[in-house]
């Protein structure tokens, strides 16, 4: 494969894993993904952008022999996550006078994880630079973009932005730079939703430190890079305000209908009433497809039948995710069924408890819904469409 070039000798050296499908044995990776690492090419010294996840050392390892890279300088390291810091001790091998220079916190986790010596390692502040000759590497702390350790690099004479898993989506492709928007929206959309969406102050705080860089290029680690910058950065100021979507997203499960056919006549009545609406099955649910829809909802609603006195384990995981994803959903309810008692709205709301929402009235009902049961349901999208025009997400 050709050498893959950003901007005048500033290159991509990373691995594209089109055969991964999870990701952390937690994430669903439908379309793949990359491990990007990159080379700068200063008159005077030579940088590596991060490395790859351990098992694509060889790849990277080749990539830079490729570039010609016959002595490395520095290896920056943004984040000490294994994916992007795994092949360190290889390089270190292949270069040994190159030093890794990182933030004092990603050191000390560096040095935990890969038992690498103090000697090595050069610390850098927020905002300090450093010379590559006619290159400039400017460091740019950007903690909680996911890890608190996490930074980014700005080359000013090049005007790139290399982000780590800032603006990251998990997404094979053999285009360096975004081609198909619509994909990579998605894909990027899926990666905030799963690992950045517990942070949206601290990212909201990290995109308005960009604000005072030009960016032309966006080089995240995952994914291909952004040569429209303004698309990926707008969508996150999107995704992390406080504006929610005429929305409800429906997570449910049914053992014997009865659950099932609640579910089925309140997005009924939602639709009815002009709400969108998202239903996920919970034993079948790609759960990134869910997270992606939790970003923006304006309510969620559970749906469980219970089981031995409490809630249904695929509901009970659907709450505790969203819990830990801390969407900015306004309002929450229950809906389900019993055969002769149980606590199964107790558990819900208490596996939900870091949510800032309203919880709405449940619906909870004995055996098969009846007319009542009926009623309620649409009571409860009634109340929904209320609070929705009440906090001005319908007009």
């Amino acid at each position: 494969m050709k050498n893959r070039q950003l901007r005048p000798n500033v290159y991509s050296v990373g691995a594209i894993d089109w055969d991964a499908r999870l990701f952390d044995r937690l994430i669903p990776l439908p379309d793949g993904t990359s491990y990007n690492a990159y080379i700068v090419l200063g008159s005077e010294k030579t940088a590596l952008i991060d490395t790859v996840d351990p098992a694509k050392t060889a790849v990277l390892l080749n990539n830079i022999v490729k570039i010609g890279v016959d002595k490395l300088d520095y290896v920056i390291a943004h984040h000490g996550e294994q994916d992007h810091s795994g092949s360190l001790s290889d390089v270190l091998l292949m270069y040994p006078d190159a030093k890794i220079v990182t933030n004092p916190r990603c050191k000390q986790m560096l040095m935990d994880l890969l038992d690498i010596d103090d000697e090595k390692f050069v610390t850098v502040d927020d905002g300090q630079t450093l010379s590559l000759g006619d290159k400039t590497l400017q460091f740019v702390y950007t903690p909680w973009v996911h890890w608190p350790e996490t930074m980014s690099t700005y080359v000013p004479e090049d005007k790139v932005l290399f982000s780590c898993d800032f603006f990251g989506a998990h997404l094979a492709t053999s285009s360096l730079f975004v081609d198909d928007e619509a994909a990579v929206y998605e894909a990027a959309k899926r990666y905030y939703a799963e690992i950045m969406m517990p942070f949206r102050k601290q990212i909201n705080a990290n995109l308005a430190k960009l604000d005072k860089l030009d960016i032309e290029v966006i080089a995240p680690s995952h994914g291909p890079a952004y040569d429209k910058p303004a698309f990926i950065i707008d969508a996150y100021k999107d995704w992390v305000s406080d504006s929610v979507k005429n929305k409800v997203v429906v997570p449910y499960v049914s053992m014997h209908g009865s659950t099932g056919e609640m579910v089925s006549h309140f997005v009924e009545a939602l639709m009815d009433r002009d709400i969108m609406v998202k239903q996920f099955e919970l034993s079948t649910v790609d759960i990134g497809k869910l997270a992606i829809e939790l970003v923006d909802a304006a309510s969620i609603v559970i749906g469980s039948p219970t089981v031995l006195a409490g809630a249904h384990p695929a509901a009970a995981y659907a709450a505790f995710m969203a819990n830990a994803l801390r969407p900015k959903a306004k309002f929450a309810s229950i809906i389900g069924s019993f055969g002769w008692g149980g606590k199964t709205v107790e558990q819900l709301t208490g596996l939900m408890s870091n949510l800032k929402v309203e919880l709405l009235e449940p619906v909870l009902v004995k055996g098969q819904p009846k007319e009542a049961a009926f009623v309620a349901i649409d009571r409860l999208a009634d109340e929904i469409l209320a609070k929705h025009k009440e906090a001005g997400i319908v007009n």
